[in-house]
């Protein structure tokens, strides 16, 4: 599992770009930026849609002092339409067998409505220039998290 103060977990995923390209995305990719890394269960569900647009619609203050990426279990397909649907402008990545997930603690059990299954834990990490985790959120609330976020980057 992936802690604060130790290195990011790398990995190598597909994805699409801020364009709706599919290509294939390492943590080098994002070396000399401050990356941040966002786990969500799945494409078009409402809190789901909301997080993503909640960064979207943050994009010219985040961009400031990182770079963003989403990651979930879903399709290329799938991530292209929700990109496209959304006017997602960021990396979506696919982690289908859900390794990389697993790698950083992201999937687990979780409760909804009362009922366990295993899933995705939404969860952020804030990785630093240097690949080092700086922040970790785990099983964030949609409301107010990217705030969250943008205040952790403005220290």
């Amino acid at each position: 599992m992936v802690t604060e103060g130790k290195s990011a977990v790398d990995f190598t995923l597909p994805g699409i770009d801020e364009k709706g390209g599919e290509k294939t995305y390492s943590l080098k990719d994002f070396k000399g930026r401050k990356l941040v890394l966002y786990f969500y269960p799945k494409d078009n569900t409402p809190g789901c849609t909301q997080e993503a647009c909640d960064f979207r619609d943050n994009m010219a203050r985040l961009l400031k002092g990182a770079v963003v990426a989403g990651v979930s279990p879903d399709s290329i397909d799938s991530h292209r339409k929700f990109r496209e649907k959304h006017s997602i402008p960021y990396p979506l990545l696919s982690d289908e067998d859900r390794k990389t997930a697993l790698a950083y603690g992201t999937y687990g059990e979780k409760t909804m409505y009362g009922k366990k299954s295993m899933g995705i834990i939404r969860s952020t990490f804030l990785i630093d220039e240097k690949g080092v985790v700086k922040k970790a959120w785990r099983n964030v609330k949609v409301a107010g998290h990217v705030d969250e976020v943008l205040e952790e980057l403005g220290k």
